[in-house]
């Protein structure tokens, strides 16, 4: 019994001693880890900044096939988050910073333990250098974790390799999967919308349709608005020298209403049209890909396209249906110059002129002449 008690007192004493010095270890931590992916500059950054992607290369996410994600309205750019809620805890990151192309801030915090998440994007030779980096202080439960598991460094920088090799894999399939098909003339059916039109970057539209389609549709249903088909970009210019467009954010609806003055969001009709279309499979970054193609049928067919707009895209199928780059489907639209039927003009048919018909005078004997009746 005695010994049973003396054994009972070490190992009470093995773990105050361990809580001790764990509790008196650094909690301060910082883990980097960097890869170059084969892909473009802007793809990654686009990819990584949009957290409905993190679910293709999060290795904590990956790895867990009963996680469970939660998405707000918002998952891109400043102010964008979502959380999860995994068998190694429940975590959830909010995206403070952005600056386009080069970087990402974020706050991070899992089982307690708060940190600020770093994304950095360089052009280098074979695509681009990402370095993802986490400086934080750990929790008293994140300490004694981590002490039976190889320290944080380990953890971390153990996760975020795995999640950079995601990240290539999927970028290089995903991404750089496409095809584009030049369908020829088709008839663009019409329909009434709802718009917000802006001047804009580009460079900057695809990223900013998903905010702006968002916004839209969330006004149809506190409104009982009913939709009428996928969302579309309709190019009133597009200027490549200067990267510049004028576009309007267009979500089909059934039947035609009228807005409250001041409303930032407008009605619209779109008239059915002759045109060329185009369908791009993959990526939106490979549209420009596709105008180009579209541009060299037009002139090689000697087309004249209608200078009423530039041109119209639908995303028939993207992210809200699939999550697979690859898979998306775009329809791009040329609107043709309106075939102009020529009418006749009426010209009356000549009338002949006719000429009067001489009546001979009556021949009269010379008894007749001589006669007074």
């Amino acid at each position: 019994m005695r010994i049973l008690k003396y054994l009972f007192l070490l190992l009470l004493l093995s773990f105050v001693a361990l809580s001790i010095f764990v509790a008196t270890q650094k909690g301060d931590f910082t883990v980097e880890r960097s890869k170059i992916i084969n892909s473009p500059k802007s793809n990654v950054f686009n990819f990584v900044n949009d957290y409905r992607n993190w679910e293709d290369f999060g290795s904590w996410i990956t790895a867990d096939p009963e996680i469970k994600i939660n998405y707000p309205g918002k998952t891109i750019g400043p102010g964008a988050s979502y959380s999860w809620e995994g068998k190694d805890g429940n975590g959830d990151m909010k995206t403070l910073f952005v600056k386009e192309n080069d970087s990402i801030s974020q706050k991070m915090n899992f089982g307690g333990s708060e940190s600020s998440v770093f994304w950095k994007f360089k052009d280098t030779i074979g695509g681009t250098k990402v370095t993802w980096k986490t400086i934080g202080k750990m929790s008293f439960s994140m300490k004694v974790y981590t002490a039976f598991n190889g320290g944080i460094d380990k953890i971390i920088g153990e996760m975020y390799e795995k999640s950079l090799a995601n990240l290539d894999k999927t970028l290089d399939f995903e991404i750089n999967t496409y095809t584009v098909k030049v369908n020829g003339p088709a008839k663009k059916t019409g329909t009434f919308y709802l718009k917000q039109t802006f001047n804009s970057k580009i460079s900057t539209v695809i990223k900013n349709s998903r905010i702006v389609f968002y916004k839209i549709i969330t006004f149809c249903k506190q409104n009982n608005i009913e939709l009428n088909g996928k969302p579309f970009l309709l190019y009133h210019t597009y200027d490549l020298a200067s990267g510049l467009t004028k576009v309007s954010f267009c979500v089909p609806i059934k039947t035609q209403i009228l807005t409250s003055s001041g409303s930032d969001i407008l009605a619209g009709k779109l008239e059915p049209f002759d045109a060329i279309k185009t369908t791009l499979n993959g990526n939106y970054s490979h549209t420009q890909k596709a105008l180009d193609q579209t541009k060299i049928y037009l002139n090689a067919n000697k087309i004249v396209t209608d200078l009423a707009f530039s041109h119209l895209e639908v995303f028939t199928t993207g992210i809200a249906e699939i999550k697979n780059p690859s898979k998306w489907v775009t329809e791009i639209y040329y609107p043709l110059q309106p075939k102009i039927i020529p009418v006749k003009s009426y010209v009356p048919a000549a009338i002949k002129k006719v000429e009067p018909a001489i009546t001979p005078e009556p021949v009269m004997n010379k008894e007749e002449e001589q006669s007074e009746f």
